[in-house]
């Protein structure tokens, strides 16, 4: 899927895979900003995996199935309640609100760049966007509805039925291809072309010295791209950072790993400022906390990430990194609502 609008432009196509795995990026000398400024471009192009090709009404039906109540038990919720456009594709409270006003245990992670994301949930327990999609649907706390009768319910609506048959003529209506509409469309969700696209894509005025002076920061002295590197700003890995001692994390899935224990994975830094409060837990309220908790180190743990350690910054130098990850948040994005069928 290829665009032309400001958000892409002077990029050159690009071969992108899901499973790509970015190096660390440390260099700190001056002259290796324009190669650190590089490895952050900004891609030409959406990969869809060639499972699940992308169509523009693949993407439209999977919109309206993304905003549809009918897909929870009480048709009162959809995944845009705990994945709002407004709000960086998450929700402006600690953690999400389920079925039947249940507070969740975790942030509900956003959406952004999911063409990009692997695997999925904090935790990493599922492997796709599609399997991804199957989880809030079904969870007794989420949206609360078993999958087959969500496809039941969207069968009695002659409109979804003849989309699912256009869209999927060999398949028709059906779990899998629910999901993989659903999938499609996430993968369109892409963060908006913030102004240090612009300095990367040449415009020196385009970000401050500040935010200059944290780029150089935050991929050396700040160690800040060891964990989120590329242009989506997150190695897709998991790392405990001291934020919990309760929440195993990856730990349910890596029992013999100990560093996997109370480890969450990288979340992109894009739009962050659209998506306080942060972290899986929603713990911290601002990216002044943010800053303050990698600055102290995280803590002691044996699971503790070997990345971190206490940083020695002066308060210039961390408003400088926070300069620089503002500079990260684009316009916010306009979302037309779909006119879903009756």
């Amino acid at each position: 899927m290829y665009f032309s609008d400001k958000r892409y432009k002077n990029s050159l196509p690009v071969i992108l895979l899901a499973t790509v795995i970015l190096s660390p990026i440390t260099a700190t000398k001056a002259q290796d900003i324009a190669a650190l400024k590089e490895s952050y471009r900004r891609p030409s192009e959406i990969p869809f995996p060639p499972t699940n090709p992308y169509t523009p009404e693949k993407a439209a039906l999977g919109k309206a199935l993304f905003f549809e109540p009918r897909l929870s038990g009480n048709q009162n919720m959809n995944c845009a309640t705990c994945h709002n456009p407004s709000f960086g594709w998450e929700v402006p409270v600690k953690t999400a609100i389920g079925a039947q006003n249940t507070a969740l245990e975790r942030q509900a992670p956003t959406i952004l760049n999911t063409a990009w994301v692997h695997p999925f949930f904090w935790d990493g327990r599922a492997a796709s966007a599609e399997e991804q999609a199957k989880g809030p649907i079904e969870a007794a706390v989420e949206m609360n509805l078993p999958l087959p009768e969500a496809v039941a319910r969207l069968g009695k609506i002659n409109e979804y039925k003849q989309w699912f048959n256009r869209v999927f003529p060999a398949q028709g209506l059906t779990v899998d291809t629910m999901v993989q509409a659903i999938a499609t469309f996430e993968r369109t969700v892409v963060a908006s072309y913030a102004p240090f696209d612009a300095w990367i894509d040449g415009d020196e005025g385009a970000i401050s010295d500040s935010a200059k002076r944290g780029f150089t920061l935050f991929t050396g002295k700040a160690n800040c791209s060891v964990c989120h590197s590329g242009w989506n700003f997150t190695d897709n890995k998991f790392h405990n950072i001291g934020t919990t001692t309760r929440d195993i994390g990856r730990g349910k899935f890596e029992a013999g790993n100990i560093k996997a224990q109370n480890a969450f994975k990288t979340p992109t830094l894009r739009d962050s400022t659209q998506r306080a409060p942060y972290m899986h837990d929603g713990s911290m309220a601002t990216l002044e906390e943010v800053m303050m908790h990698y600055v102290d180190g995280g803590g002691s743990s044996p699971s503790l990430a070997v990345e971190m350690k206490p940083l020695k910054l002066s308060g210039d130098e961390q408003r400088d990194v926070i300069d620089f990850i503002k500079s990260l948040t684009g316009s916010k994005q306009v979302v037309t609502l779909p006119i879903l069928p009756n």
